[in-house]
Parts: C-alpha cells; sequence; structure tokens
C-alpha cells in the first residue's frame, strides 16, 4: 500500500470549503460579496498574479490592511503561490513598516488605498527593490490578467507567515509560523469556538495580529462567513451584528468594554447569543457580567503571537452553570487550560519545577506543543532564550488552581515588589474595574523611598461618568488590602498598542518625566 501522507496547510481549507460549499456567502465586506467559489477563484488569480510579479518559492508578501477583503484571499493566494504571508501592522509609522520590510526580505507590499503613501514612504525607507501593489483597480487589473495558480504544499513545516511582536520591550520579533502549526491552531479555534457552516464571523480583532488568531482560516474550515470590519466602534460593531446575524466574533478586552459599556442599560443584543472570544488581559468580572446582559458569551483566551493566538482556553463546563452568578463570572475569567491541539499547560518555578496546584503559589506560564513557533526569523539567539528547555517561557506569572486550571496573576516584569511583598496588578485592575465608572485601568510601579515601589493606578473613566482617586480609594477598600491600594490615581485615555494592550511601559515613562503627571 502506498504511503498516504500529504502535508497539512491551512490553504487547502478553501479548497475543500469551495468544492463542497462553493455557492454559500464567504465573505461580506461592505457592499462586496464573495461566494466560496469566488474567494477560491481569486486567491488562485493572485497565486498567479504574484508569481508573474516574480515571486520565488520561500519569498515574502507583506499586507498593509485593516481588514478587506483582499487581506483574506492572501491568506490563500499567498500559500498558493508558495510564498510567506507577512501580514503587517497598519496603524504603525513608516520607519517601524520599513524595518518589517528589511528584516522580513519581502519583495512586494500589497496596500489599502487608505495607506498607499505610507506604504510607499515605507518600502522606500526599507532600502529595498520593492514591489507596491495598491489595493483597487491595480490589484483587480492583476487578477484579471493572471492564471490562476494553485500550489501543493511538500513540506509542512515550511513557513506559511511571519509575524512580528508587538515590540514594547525593544525591536520586535518575526515569528514564524509553519504551515502545519497554522493548519493545527485553525482547527483548534474552529473546535472550540464551535464554528460550524451556518456561523457568521465578525472580523473586529484585526487579521494582521496572529493571521487573525488563525481565525482566518478556521472560518473557512468550517466553511463559515466572514464578515469585514475595518473600523471598530460600538456601533458599528452592533450594526453589522444585527445586519447579518453574527455568532462570533474575537475582541480585546478594550473592545468587550467598549460594546458592553457600563454607563447605560443594554441597547443590543436581546435575545442573541453571541460567541466572544477575548484574549489580552483577564476580563474583570464586572465586564462579564455587562456582556452576559448583552447576550455575549464571553470565553477567555490566552496566547501571544509565538503561540499562533491562543494556545490556553477557559474550557466552560457545563457544571457550572448552576453556580451563582459571582462565582460563575470569578471562573470565567480564568485563562484555563491547553486548547485541543496543544501539550498540557505548566507553571513552573525559576528552576523549571512545576509548582503546587494551590491557587496561591506563583510560577511562569511555560508551553509546548505544535502551536507553538518554530523560531525567531534570523535570531536564533533569541530563539534560545525563550525555550531553554523545549518549553517556551511566556513571562507571565500564574497559579494553578486545584482543577487544574491556570488564571494569570501578572507580567513578571509588571510585578510591584512593596515592603517586600509581591503585588500583582492583575488583582488590583481587576478591583477597580468593578466600580461602574471605571471602563479601564492601568497599575504600575513607581519608585518609593521607603518601600522600593509603591503602586499608580491609571483610570480610563466611562464616557462622561465623573469619578474620583478619593472614591476609587473607599471601593478598593472594600475589596483589598490596604496596603495593596494605589497611592495616586491618574484619569483619561490609556496608551495602547495596535491591537488594544495597554502600553505600560509609556506609563511607566510617563511617571519619570520630568514634566511627568501629578496624578491625585
Amino acid at each position: 500500500m502506498k504511503h498516504s501522507f500529504q502535508a497539512l496547510s491551512p490553504a487547502r481549507f478553501l479548497s475543500r470549503a469551495a468544492a463542497v460549499y462553493g455557492d454559500r456567502v464567504a465573505v461580506v465586506d461592505g457592499r462586496d460579496r464573495f461566494t466560496y467559489a469566488d474567494l477560491y477563484r481569486r486567491a488562485r488569480q493572485l497565486a498567479g498574479a504574484l508569481i508573474g510579479l516574480d515571486l520565488r518559492p520561500g519569498d515574502r508578501v507583506a499586507v498593509l490592511s485593516a481588514n478587506r477583503h483582499e487581506v483574506l484571499e492572501a491568506h490563500y493566494g499567498v500559500p498558493f503561490a508558495d510564498g510567506v504571508l507577512v501580514t503587517v501592522n497598519s496603524r504603525l509609522g513608516a520607519a517601524e513598516i520599513a524595518h518589517i520590510l528589511r528584516h522580513s526580505g519581502a519583495g512586494i507590499l500589497i496596500c489599502s488605498p487608505s495607506l498607499g503613501q505610507l506604504a510607499e514612504k515605507a518600502a522606500a525607507e526599507s532600502r529595498r527593490d520593492i514591489t507596491v501593489v495598491h489595493i483597487g483597480d491595480e490589484y483587480e487589473r492583476l487578477l484579471e490578467q493572471a492564471t490562476l495558480y494553485e500550489a501543493v504544499v511538500s513540506d509542512e513545516l515550511a513557513a506559511v507567515a511571519v509575524n512580528y511582536t508587538s515590540g514594547t520591550t525593544g525591536a520586535p520579533k518575526g515569528v514564524i509560523y509553519s504551515h502545519r502549526g497554522a493548519y493545527l491552531q485553525a482547527l483548534a479555534m474552529a473546535f472550540h469556538a464551535g464554528l460550524t457552516a451556518d456561523s457568521t464571523y465578525l472580523w473586529t480583532l484585526p487579521m494582521f495580529h496572529c493571521n487573525g488568531w488563525c481565525f482566518t482560516w478556521a472560518v473557512t474550515a468550517a466553511a463559515g462567513t466572514h464578515v469585514c470590519l475595518e473600523t471598530v466602534g460600538k456601533d458599528a460593531v452592533w450594526s453589522e451584528i444585527e445586519a447579518h446575524d453574527v455568532t462570533h466574533l474575537c475582541a480585546a478586552p478594550t473592545v468587550l468594554s467598549m460594546i458592553a459599556p457600563g454607563d447605560e442599560d443594554p441597547d443590543h443584543g436581546h435575545g442573541r447569543s453571541i460567541w466572544v472570544g477575548v484574549g489580552g488581559a483577564p476580563p474583570a468580572p464586572a465586564v462579564l457580567a455587562r456582556a452576559r446582559a448583552r447576550g455575549l458569551r464571553v470565553t477567555h483566551l490566552y496566547g501571544m503571537t509565538e503561540t499562533y493566538g491562543p494556545v490556553v482556553i477557559n474550557e466552560w463546563q457545563s457544571r457550572w452553570d448552576e453556580l451563582p452568578e459571582e462565582q460563575r463570572d470569578r471562573l470565567a475569567a480564568r485563562q484555563g487550560v491547553g486548547n485541543i491541539v496543544s501539550e498540557p499547560v505548566r507553571v513552573v518555578n525559576e528552576a523549571g519545577i512545576d509548582i503546587p496546584a494551590d491557587a496561591v503559589t506563583l510560577g511562569e506560564i511555560a508551553l509546548r506543543g505544535n502551536n507553538i513557533t518554530p523560531g525567531y526569523l534570523n535570531d536564533s539567539a533569541a530563539t534560545e532564550s525563550a525555550v531553554p528547555d523545549g518549553w517556551l517561557r511566556t513571562g507571565d506569572l500564574a497559579v494553578r488552581h486545584p482543577d487544574g486550571y491556570i488564571e494569570i496573576r501578572d507580567r513578571a516584569k509588571d510585578v510591584i515588589i512593596s515592603g517586600g511583598e509581591n503585588l500583582t496588578s492583575v488583582e488590583i485592575e481587576q478591583a477597580l474595574l468593578a466600580h461602574p465608572a471605571v471602563a479601564e485601568a492601568a497599575v504600575v510601579a513607581r519608585p518609593d523611598e521607603q518601600w522600593g515601589e509603591r503602586p499608580v493606578a491609571f483610570i480610563e473613566p466611562v464616557g462622561q461618568t465623573p469619578v474620583t482617586a478619593d472614591e476609587l480609594r473607599t471601593h478598593l477598600l472594600e475589596r483589598i488590602a490596604r496596603f495593596k491600594v494605589p497611592d495616586a490615581f491618574e484619569f483619561g485615555r490609556l496608551p495602547r498598542t495596535a491591537t488594544g494592550k495597554v502600553q505600560k511601559f509609556a506609563l511607566k515613562q510617563r511617571l519619570h518625566a520630568p514634566h511627568g503627571g501629578r496624578p491625585a
């Protein structure tokens, strides 16, 4: 019997969806509608066009765009051409984009109309010979003139994509995604989200971020419908949900807070049940309660660029449905267990030994599995440092509960050591978020002559809802120990990365600036 092995590739999900569900709507993008047969044809046209632009096997193709159907097409057209996809954060500046183009070795850059000038400038600053393809008439002409092409992947361990980290602690690193890893991670996301051919997925999460946590491929694997959304706002999100009967979406905590605010009664979501995957900072129980009131069933996910997106999922157990709401919300705010294609998650001490599952002892999360990057592009030293013993160290500190579920308490670099006591910013932030006037909160350390460090809280209020430092102190004293209450509070919008994460390093810099803020 001949060996029946076939290399895995997430691009093959489109081939199958077109064969089985060719007449179903695959993509909704404003007034544009594409069936799976349309998407398959356009992806193969893009592959032919890229080869016509002298793309060779393993060459990089960068895409600079917000969520549009052309970005989805690139997730299939680039691997169909045997190329490697580099989705670029559309909120970066020209110098940052130029660095990514230079480091990745991209020779082609596809850009949306609104980012055309930025793309041209970044290409010039990269000092590389880059062909810039503008989405619109130029892009469509290339597709119309191209020969259909679809390469057969022979090496599933080869790169399908390179994703760049946010660079909050230094220059962004290029994280390699293999065909095999992306294929398996996409299946895990489809499985855990419960995607089917009747699902409609709203793109509130940027497709450039970890390839949309691999939902760019997962939704297609299930033959669901992608609904593209370029600009995320509360009214825009709810408009798309109601217009297209959206069943699934993913978001950063800031987006969840936006669409489930605490300053008004629920005015959307009545009678709906929408699965929402939330990554980033742990959602506060108060935010989860507001989301539930709007028909949003939140599942907390945990991951990083190095893990193809969510590697840990708070897998809900039906026996928890009988618990009081407050207890359910506390359970829902945990990070959970490894997803279905990952190795069991470990929490280890500095010696690499597993900590006890007592919900108290802190350790660092360590990960291994098919959905862990094979390495950083052109940076073997960083790869070896991140994976000292075959397990990827994430830099996140967590406890393990007796039931095996993990719960993040802080980033290792964000722990506040005050008078010899370790204060976790997450605990203080969640207590702050329980206040109805607090939309977002970030707690960082400020040097203190007496205590070494003391916490300072930065607060983003809900709308125009007034709240004072004294009110928040009183609120916190009912929930946490007095020594954990921040010494000072500052109010205003929080600085964020393009993926919605709060930039705590920027807040720390603000505290150290000569003209720096003097919190209340």
